[in-house]
C-alpha cells in the first residue's frame, strides 16, 4: 500500500474514532462539543491532502480511462452532498450548542455521522483502490 493511502486511511480511522467519541461523550457535553469542533480542523486538513495528492493523479488518468472518469464524476456529485451536510452542520453550530432543539441537534449529528461514514467507506473501497492500481510497479 502506498504511503499516501496508508496516511489517508489512518486519518479516516482517526476521524471515525472522534465521531464515535463525540457520540459516547454526548453531543451536549462540553467534552463532546470540543471534540466535535476539533474534528472540523481534521476534516479540512484531510480534504486538503486528498485535493493536493490523490485527486490530481486520478484526474490525469481519467483523461484516458472512461471507467475512472465515471467513478470520479460519481464521487464529485457525492462530495457536493457530503460537503453541504458537513459545512451546514459546522456553520449552524459554530457558535455552540446551548439553547438548541435537542432532537434537531441529534438528527443533524446523525446525518453528519452517516454522510462521513458512508463517504469514507466508499473512498476506501473505490477511489483508493483505483489510486493503488495506478501506482503499482
Amino acid at each position: 500500500m502506498s504511503i499516501l493511502i496508508e496516511e489517508l486511511k489512518k486519518e479516516h480511522s482517526e476521524i471515525l474514532a472522534k465521531l464515535e467519541e463525540v457520540k459516547e461523550l454526548g453531543i451536549l457535553s462540553k467534552e463532546g462539543q470540543d471534540k466535535l469542533m476539533s474534528l472540523e480542523v481534521s476534516l479540512l486538513a484531510h480534504l486538503g491532502i486528498e485535493d493536493d495528492q490523490l485527486y490530481p493523479t486520478l484526474k490525469k488518468e481519467a483523461e484516458h480511462s472512461n471507467s475512472i472518469k465515471d467513478t470520479l464524476d460519481l464521487f464529485e456529485m457525492d462530495m457536493e452532498n457530503v460537503s453541504t451536510i458537513v459545512q451546514g452542520f459546522f456553520e449552524k453550530y459554530s457558535e455552540g450548542f446551548s439553547g438548541m432543539d435537542l432532537d434537531k441537534l441529534s438528527e443533524d449529528y446523525e446525518n453528519l455521522l452517516t454522510a462521513l461514514t458512508k463517504r469514507i467507506s466508499n473512498e476506501e473501497e473505490s477511489l483508493y483502490e483505483e489510486y493503488e492500481a495506478l501506482n503499482r510497479p
